[in-house]
């Protein structure tokens, strides 16, 4: 398994979609020497001004920039250094880039990837630590996707931008300057529809995606201790869902824990919980269970923000409850 940060692989899936296609051109903050967190790093050097472009700070125009771009042929890259800063481009995105392929009867395509960072950590506060997927879950024509580890940022960012949707792409702070563990299975997926299951169990599915797979596979290795074999599904798609996959693995364990660092009110967990009591309902020999950030906004106290943010010990006190343990 290669020893490559997850922010570089990205930025090497990046740069080859750049060469193999002319069409690709990259929109943002402070990209030609970077962005926000070093992305973009090299790319203007290599590409130049007209395709790694520095604008004005104003998501609002970005994104205009970017479904404009688009539908006259172009394959843009937008950076949105924050997620909490979408709200500031949500009319382009969610009015134009959404729809308009819908709208004009199929004869227009946005091919437009949206790259966001999010997360809680480092205690950066409440405006730039959101969660905020299941907002763009809930709108039609927006595809989602959260890599979890670095073999995936590559395969995903190459997949997102060949494809003729616009794709949000979630990536992780705290995931940028991990590598992947040597156990890591085989990248043998086509795309980023498929969801893998990552760890095999038996007692209870434990499904979840972006940095929270690891605290997953971490909750799996703690329950494996206590006698309960958890099957660990990294789901890397949020729209689509690969429901498939997951009813499989329930029809098997006959348990599932949905685990996410968003709140958990109104969250991708309540949606994936549904769809499953409703085809699966017959093999679930407990209550669904969902773990996720309490319903307030991400505290900037570090000690807080420990408390605020999902982990291992959460996870395997929700399965326990599921088995009738303390």
């Amino acid at each position: 398994m290669s020893q490559e940060r997850f922010i570089d692989s990205l930025r090497d899936g990046i740069s080859e979609e750049m060469r193999a296609d002319p069409r690709v051109i990259i929109f943002g903050e402070d990209v030609a020497v970077g962005g926000a967190f070093g992305v973009t790093g090299g790319l203007a050097d290599e590409f130049g001004d007209k395709r790694v472009i520095n604008t004005p700070i104003s998501e609002d125009t970005i994104m205009g920039m970017a479904v404009g771009a688009s539908i006259a042929g172009k394959r843009p890259i937008v950076e949105i250094m924050f997620m909490d800063f979408m709200t500031l481009a949500m009319s382009q995105l969610v009015n134009h880039a959404a729809k308009l392929h819908f709208m004009s009867g199929g004869q227009l395509d946005v091919p437009m990837v949206v790259r966001v960072q999010q997360g809680a950590q480092g205690g950066w506060g409440s405006q730039h630590s959101q969660s905020l997927e299941a907002w763009f879950a809930h709108v039609p024509g927006l595809k989602v996707v959260a890599p979890g580890n670095a073999a995936d940022a590559k395969l995903m960012i190459r997949a997102a931008i060949q494809d003729d949707s616009p794709v949000i792409f979630i990536e992780h702070r705290g995931l940028y300057f991990k590598t992947d563990p040597d156990d890591l299975p085989v990248n043998d997926i086509k795309g980023f529809h498929e969801a893998r299951v990552v760890r095999q169990g038996s007692d209870v599915t434990i499904v979840s995606y972006s940095r929270m797979v690891a605290d997953a596979l971490v909750a799996a290795e703690m329950l494996g201790a206590k006698g309960i074999s958890a099957e660990v599904i990294d789901l890397r798609s949020l729209v689509p869902i690969d429901m498939p996959t997951l009813i499989d693995s329930v029809q098997k364990t006959s348990r599932l824990l949905i685990a996410h660092e968003a709140v958990m009110q109104g969250g991708l967990g309540a949606e994936i919980a549904a769809q499953v009591q409703r085809e699966a309902f017959d093999y679930l020999d407990a209550p669904i269970e969902r773990v996720g950030a309490p319903f307030v906004p991400v505290p900037a106290s570090l000690a807080l923000e420990k408390e605020f943010v999902p982990d291992p010990a959460k996870i395997v006190a929700a399965v326990k409850r599921m088995f009738g343990r303390d």
